[in-house]
């Protein structure tokens, strides 16, 4: 069973913190006006607009920021600012925090190591834009409405456009997934996340089409991809097709699940673009594929 961190009410706390790279202040800015419009209150962690090399903060700093937000009583949901490399620093000396302590964190990209966290805990978390999507985006940006609507209990249901390359069908199981390179660097870890009977998210940004078939390679021969009840296969963006491999990345990705009997669809936004849709691991979903749609709902009680 997962655990639900309870849904936010009006004037309820959000701590944002950078557990990763640094982050360009007036994200984090626009960040707090847009929560603060939601009428919550949105509070900066001390070393969330730091740096230390790469990263917003030493190893030290950056695990005293989130630990504080989550035992902070006032503090109900946690935005991570951004990804970048670094969140695996934490991963150990999180894990048990975490599950004392259930709060909504948000976040996407190497963020997803975060999230791999939380399932691995029994939490459900929030894999959603950050800080430069909240700044950025207006108010009424369906991505930033259906963030606001999750946290504060109201559920939405995708229904997103099909795709030729789509394979029909209709499951039910826990949703996980998230950056295909955090993911795969996290197999078998305490916090793998690729699991029997799931249904699987991935997405990535400049990764070559061939690292990305490697690395579905290895899922495959360890069994994991033949495990799952679905697949869905979002936005991959910045890298260049290499029609030498024998394909388009999605003709490879679709290749590779071709002998499994379970719904996939392709092109599903969510991944490092603006129109990144709300996901909700560690839910229990339904995914339907039809020749007309793509259909994705939360089972939360």
């Amino acid at each position: 069973m997962m655990i639900r961190p309870p849904f936010l009410t009006p004037g309820d706390g959000v701590a944002i913190v950078s557990p990763a790279s640094i982050i360009n202040p007036d994200y984090v800015k626009g960040a707090v006006n847009r929560l603060t419009s939601w009428q919550l209150g949105a509070t900066v962690a001390p070393h969330a607009l730091g740096r230390s090399g790469a990263y917003s903060g030493t190893v030290d700093e950056r695990l005293a920021d989130f630990r504080k937000a989550l035992y902070d009583p006032e503090v109900k949901a946690i935005l991570c600012s951004r990804g970048g490399y670094g969140v695996v620093h934490l991963l150990d000396r999180l894990a048990d925090d975490v599950a004392r302590n259930p709060k909504w964190i948000i976040g996407f990209s190497d963020i997803s190591a975060l999230h791999a966290l939380c399932v691995s805990r029994g939490v459900m978390s929030l894999h959603a834009p950050m800080c430069k999507h909240l700044s950025e985006e207006a108010a009424d940006d369906r991505c930033t409405r259906y963030l606001r609507q999750i946290l504060f209990g109201e559920i939405p249901e995708y229904r997103e456009k099909p795709h030729p390359m789509n394979r029909q069908g209709e499951t039910r199981g826990t949703l996980v997934g998230g950056n295909m390179a955090v993911l795969c660097g996290l197999t078998g870890t305490p916090y793998d996340i690729f699991r029997p009977g799931s249904v699987l998210f991935i997405e990535d940004i400049a990764e070559a089409p061939y690292k990305i078939e490697r690395m579905l390679y290895q899922l495959k021969l360890a069994g994991r991809l033949a495990a799952l009840s679905g697949l869905i296969v979002g936005r991959f963006t910045e890298y260049t097709e290499n029609e030498g491999l024998g394909g388009t990345l999605y003709e490879l990705i679709y290749r590779l699940v071709e002998e499994y009997d379970y719904p996939v669809c392709f092109d599903f936004p969510v991944g490092h673009v603006s129109d990144n849709l709300p996901l909700i691991e560690g839910s229990d979903v339904i995914f339907s594929v039809t020749s007309r749609s793509v259909d994705l709902s939360f089972v939360i009680k």
